[in-house]
């Protein structure tokens, strides 16, 4: 089976980046775009983002998760520390996050490494999840597998009943981390295939270094 998709066309008009208009901290840009996304355009999950790290098996994967913060620091995600994402970050730190806005013609690429947030703000953050989502944490050995779909029900079912009107603790294997950027691409669609590229990469002196790249 095969489809040839060599006609799948599209021009990218609906804006466009500059050197002369963009701050000097990628954060900032990043803030600007998320904002502008979130508030003009289309997008049901703005905060959806791709993962990207090195497996134990020596193979780059890639998958969706959810960013819940971003501060001056970096970008904060919750996950099972136990889960594939979670042993390959701990063997090596290193990842891509990338966001594609489709509607507004955007990509954001990030470079950074990854380490695990204090057990006090992934408390909060747990503390601030419904409940269902907090038993599912417990329920499911992430990434391990399953004989059935019924067996996770039938244990989500359990907890509800053990946890029946008492305060769910965060289980230890589950929690944040937050992703220190050490360069940013930030890509804009433009006609003819000419898209603006703009890269930001950190110094030794913890200066941004900006450039333009060739589409």
């Amino acid at each position: 089976m095969e489809k040839d998709l060599s006609n799948y066309r599209k021009s990218y008009e609906k804006g466009e980046l500059l050197l002369n208009n963009i701050p000097e901290n990628p954060i900032e840009l990043f803030r600007d775009w998320f904002i502008e996304v979130d508030t003009h355009f289309n997008i049901e999950e703005t905060n959806a983002m791709t993962i990207s790290t090195i497996g134990l098996d020596g193979f780059p994967k890639s998958r969706v998760v959810l960013l819940k913060k971003y501060t001056h620091e970096g970008f904060i995600f919750y996950t099972n520390y136990n889960s594939e994402k979670g042993k390959a970050i701990a063997a090596n730190a290193n990842v891509c996050l990338s966001f594609f806005w489709h509607s507004a013609e955007r990509q954001v690429i990030i470079k950074g490494t990854a380490e695990k947030l204090s057990e006090n703000l992934s408390d909060g953050y747990f503390e601030s999840r419904p409940r269902g989502s907090q038993l599912g944490a417990i329920a499911s050995n992430q990434s391990e597998i399953v004989e059935s779909r019924e067996v996770l029900e039938k244990k989500l079912k359990a907890l509800e009943q053990e946890y029946d009107g008492k305060e769910i603790e965060r289980p230890k294997h589950w929690g944040g981390y937050m992703v220190r950027p050490v360069e940013m691409e930030f890509w804009q669609g433009r006609p003819n295939r000419l898209h603006d590229r703009i890269r930001y990469q950190l110094q030794e002196d913890y200066n941004w270094k900006i450039e333009r790249l060739s589409p």
